[in-house]
């Protein structure tokens, strides 16, 4: 018996447990591997981030392994731009760092943690509100009757880590035809290198040559960790809510990784979705949930427009060089939301 039960134990269903128990709720979590959970992906947490964590509580000021950036730089074939973040800074930090981090706050604040618990029948849970936070390929999802989606695309990300020293105070993202690739640093010694493409069999190998650059860059630094890949989703599910079942994070609906939005959003959607189960409205959290994910499609639809068309993408990317402030205001809407429309910049990008 307990009052939140919560099928995945990630950083979103840990986000979700943390924040149902500052609303004084009983919550278990079970998933069916173990603390720490790895996953690929950019190792990047921008500022609107780490101000959603420490609403939950979670303080990562003093992280060793985690050197501050101060904003993003864009590298084309012949023109980059660079801005830096209107408030505060992002960190590079492992995501196995970021999981035992999120883990040791759940433990702290009395969340019921179950690892390599495989929940065969959610029928057979005793509780009043079931979670799905079990990824893209959420069980919970189709279990409630949640799949139906409004579109849904598919990239495909590689990551890797290289025992460098950051030569740089942003994260990097370097364009090429077809993919890019982001560079974040995790440590002081140590950069994650991050492909993205839509290509499911273009692995680090086979696309450095399209990056003369980066590798130049990275020399002959040893690879500390073998590549790991995962699938960027672009989906927007029709409802989210079912009876006394919600769904967050990646089992929710998700933008791609080009924004990298995907555990902000997690960690807004957390603090959401406990405020509708204290007042007992999940239709709360829906219609939240429809409006929060608005301004990082839209952010989405732009960049992947860039990567689809070399036409658009190279002009685009000079026109930004030559007008750094377009880039700069672009991130501050990107950090801090508000009711701005990136269709104001569009025509300019595109001529």
């Amino acid at each position: 018996m307990t009052d939140v039960f919560i099928v995945g134990g990630g950083p979103a269903g840990l986000a979700a447990a943390i924040a149902a128990r500052a609303k004084g709720f009983s919550v278990v979590v079970s998933d069916s591997g173990h603390s720490p959970i790895d996953k690929a992906c950019g190792e990047g947490l921008m500022p609107d981030s780490l101000e959603a964590l420490a609403a939950l509580g979670v303080n990562l000021d003093g992280v060793a392994q985690s050197p501050p950036f101060r904003g993003i730089r864009f590298l084309g074939a012949n023109s980059q731009v660079a801005a830096t973040f209107p408030t505060g800074e992002g960190i590079g930090l492992r995501r196995t760092v970021l999981h035992e981090i999120l883990v040791a706050r759940a433990k702290a604040v009395g969340v019921e943690l179950r690892w390599d618990n495989t929940v065969d029948d959610l029928h057979s849970v005793q509780a009043r509100w079931i979670i799905g936070a079990d990824g893209q390929k959420s069980r919970v999802r189709q279990w409630a009757g949640l799949e139906a989606a409004h579109r849904e695309s598919k990239r495909y990300g590689f990551s890797r880590h290289f025992r460098i020293a950051p030569w740089a105070d942003r994260v990097e993202v370097y364009w090429a035809q077809g993919c890019q690739m982001y560079v974040t640093p995790v440590a002081p010694d140590e950069v994650c290198v991050a492909l993205m493409s839509r290509d499911p069999h273009l692995r680090h190998d086979g696309a450095s040559a399209k990056f003369p650059q980066l590798m130049a860059r990275l020399g002959d630094s040893d690879q500390t960790t073998p590549e790991r890949g995962a699938v960027s989703a672009t989906r927007k599910l029709k409802r989210v809510v079912n009876g006394n079942v919600a769904l967050l994070g990646d089992a929710s609906g998700s933008v791609d990784a080009i924004t990298g939005e995907g555990l902000c959003l997690a960690f807004r959607q957390a603090s959401q979705l406990a405020e509708a189960l204290e007042l007992g409205d999940l239709e709360r959290y829906q219609k939240w949930h429809r409006i929060m994910m608005r301004r990082p499609a839209l952010m989405a639809d732009f960049m992947l427009l860039m990567d689809r068309l070399p036409a658009v993408r190279e002009p685009a990317l000079k026109v930004l060089e030559m007008q750094p402030g377009i880039f700069a205001r672009l991130l501050q809407v990107h950090v801090l939301g508000g009711d701005f429309c990136i269709d104001r910049f569009m025509p300019a990008l595109l001529r």
